[in-house]
């Protein structure tokens, strides 16, 4: 996640979401789930983990050769989960970076000859900060694993999901971004990008940060919660108090604050990011000890297993039911 910084002033320039929607969008909805018979694997979803943080990648700072490393990965895995590359290759090179970046971007095209024009995005940053000017207990190795290694990993998860299941009616665009941490640099240029082509975007589903558990009566918050009706759609695809309202989310303006806010400031769409991470879960954010032990895997899994039905009706429902409110 872009780095927040918490004491200056806040300027509450997002609207503060109202008790009356608050309570239309994630009390008094009416549930039902669908069925997925698909099971994500702890040990997979531990193995990409355990090395997109490893020491070995140096806390994948963007246009460094750990960086490189990532991306490699990340191609070859969505290769072999026969995810085509959406460009020439799954590299879309920065433009607005003075190095060499580029986000990894693969697709899945719908199977409906209508709705397979609208896309729906899923999408984390591969990003982190990188090595530590000053180190801890001799660490100076930022591995990131929660963020976002953890959300990486959650997307990479979607897309051999429907790879495997090939069902889904809208194409949908599996984006790992770069630059994140250095200004929202791939998002920005990829949203830029896709806008001059008149890319058709239903919704982005962006996964920041899943590392660890809330102890809430809900799974996961989402930024700008009262900007669309997302939330409350989750909660019906999932049949589950999947998404509830985290009041520091809109006090630290959050929506502004990862690669979601890019893509809903060109196609005015919503564009949503998705964490567990609330403050008071995790005490190593940009830390050097972000590493893979601090990882509850079994939440990862179960999070991951618990947003296949909403992802799975936002890439299949006949009209946009997902839209601004």
């Amino acid at each position: 996640m872009k780095r927040i910084i918490i004491l200056l002033p806040i300027l509450f320039l997002c609207c503060k979401p109202n008790s009356s929607l608050v309570s239309n969008t994630v009390q008094d909805i009416s549930y039902k789930s669908i069925d997925i018979q698909y099971l994500v694997k702890e040990n997979e979803v531990a193995a990409m983990l355990k090395y997109l943080s490893s020491d070995e990648l140096e806390g994948r700072e963007t246009g460094t050769k750990g960086m490189e490393k990532a991306a490699v990965y990340l191609e070859e895995f969505l290769k072999s989960n026969n995810v085509k590359p959406y460009f020439y290759s799954y590299r879309d090179s920065l433009a607005n970076f003075k190095g060499t970046a580029y986000n990894i971007v693969g697709y899945i095209e719908g199977s409906d000859p209508i709705l397979k024009k609208e896309f729906l995005l899923i999408s984390a940053h591969y990003d982190h900060i990188g090595l530590a000017k000053v180190g801890v207990n001799g660490d100076i190795i930022n591995n990131g694993a929660n963020d976002d290694a953890s959300g990486t990993t959650a997307v990479a998860e979607m897309a051999k999901y429907f790879s495997a299941i090939k069902s889904n009616k809208r194409s949908v665009l599996f984006v790992f971004f770069a630059g994140e941490e250095k200004g929202l640099l791939g998002s920005k240029h990829l949203a830029k990008k896709l806008h001059s082509q008149n890319f058709n975007l239903y919704a982005q589903f962006n996964i920041e940060m899943i590392g660890v558990p809330m102890k809430r009566d809900y799974l996961a918050y989402i930024t700008g919660f009262d900007k669309t009706n997302m939330a409350s759609k989750i909660n019906e695809y999932t049949g589950k108090k999947t998404i509830g309202f985290l009041p520091k989310e809109a006090e630290l303006r959050l929506f502004n604050r990862s690669d979601n806010y890019s893509f809903y400031d060109v196609f005015h769409v919503p564009c949503q990011s998705v964490s567990t991470f609330d403050f008071e879960n995790f005490d190593y954010y940009h830390h050097v000890s972000d590493e893979f032990r601090a990882m509850d895997m079994s939440h990862m899994t179960s999070f991951i297993q618990e947003m296949l039905p909403a992802v799975t009706e936002m890439a299949n429902t006949a009209s946009r039911e997902i839209h601004m409110n």
